[in-house]
């Protein structure tokens, strides 16, 4: 018992790493939330798309020494108007047009990465660096997502409904234009929470696997929501001590280990996962 509280006792006398700790576990509620209307509404593709969108928004913001989070916000609304306008105006399938718009600003991003080869800390931008998250970035990060948070439970069954059944929505009177692109507003402000923590690439993941482990353990939207936050929870806090121990990327460890719990999850689920299926199959 003495060993074990030690070992999460230990990293915690190091400033670095309790401001890593708690903030990979802020980081994680508020991913989770999103991610339940995320996997509701199937929108994994579009998490990726803006997540990778933010790229050049981040280093336009870095060259004109603006604050990351204003440029990273910039581009993934931009992104987002974007994919709506072609989408609109062309008989180009969404998944499409998403795919042509987040490579697109990716591609730019890197271009303007590769001009500045000495002021940008590509590694960084791309998987996070919460180990080194300064006091600035800590306040920019609770504000932004404690209103994420309260926008997303304030709006929450208009939300649920949207994802659920737009059409019935619809029919009842709900703007649902104006919830899609509030619902996508609020992706890219929990892109932008999420940057310090695990970066662009592994961002998607934050976003979408507590919600699919969520999903597979309960068929109340309620219950989803508190699985999906505890999972979100337990696994950058964990994710964050086993980066410590092993010095292996912090982000990479936190989603590594979303991903395990995800499999045991697909796996045991007590009402769909794989074994319970097998087991009514062969009876």
């Amino acid at each position: 018992m003495d060993t074990v509280l030690q070992w999460f006792l230990a990293p915690l006398q190091y400033e670095f790493m309790l401001k890593a700790v708690l903030m990979s576990g802020f980081v994680g509620m508020v991913c989770a939330v999103l991610s339940c209307y995320m996997t509701l509404k199937g929108w994994a593709l579009m998490g990726d798309a803006v997540s990778h969108s933010v790229t050049p928004g981040i280093v336009l913001a870095y060259i004109f020494n603006l604050p990351f989070a204003l440029g990273a916000f910039v581009f993934g609304v931009g992104s987002v108007l974007a994919i709506g306008f072609i989408q609109s105006r062309t008989r180009i399938k969404e998944d499409t047009v998403i795919g042509l718009v987040f490579t697109g600003f990716f591609a730019l991003g890197l271009v303007l990465i590769s001009k500045n080869p000495s002021n940008i800390d590509l590694m960084h931008i791309l998987f996070g660096n919460v180990l080194g998250i300064s006091t600035a970035d800590i306040i920019q990060t609770l504000v932004i997502g404690t209103f994420t948070l309260a926008a997303l439970l304030l709006l929450r069954k208009d939300l649920l409904l949207f994802c659920f059944d737009p059409t019935h929505a619809r029919s009842i009177g709900l703007n649902t234009t104006a919830l899609y692109y509030t619902l996508l507003t609020l992706l890219s402000l929990t892109i932008v929470v999420a940057l310090q923590s695990v970066g662009i690439i592994l961002v998607v993941a934050m976003l979408i696997t507590p919600g699919a482990i969520a999903y597979l353990l309960s068929d109340r939207f309620d219950h989803m929501l508190g699985l999906a936050v505890f999972s979100g929870v337990f696994s950058s806090v964990m994710g964050t001590y086993v980066s410590y121990y092993l010095d292996a990327s912090t982000g990479g460890c936190i989603v590594l280990l979303q991903t395990i719990l995800f499999v045991i999850t697909m796996i045991c689920a007590p009402k769909h996962g794989l074994l319970v299926n097998i087991h009514k199959s062969v009876h």
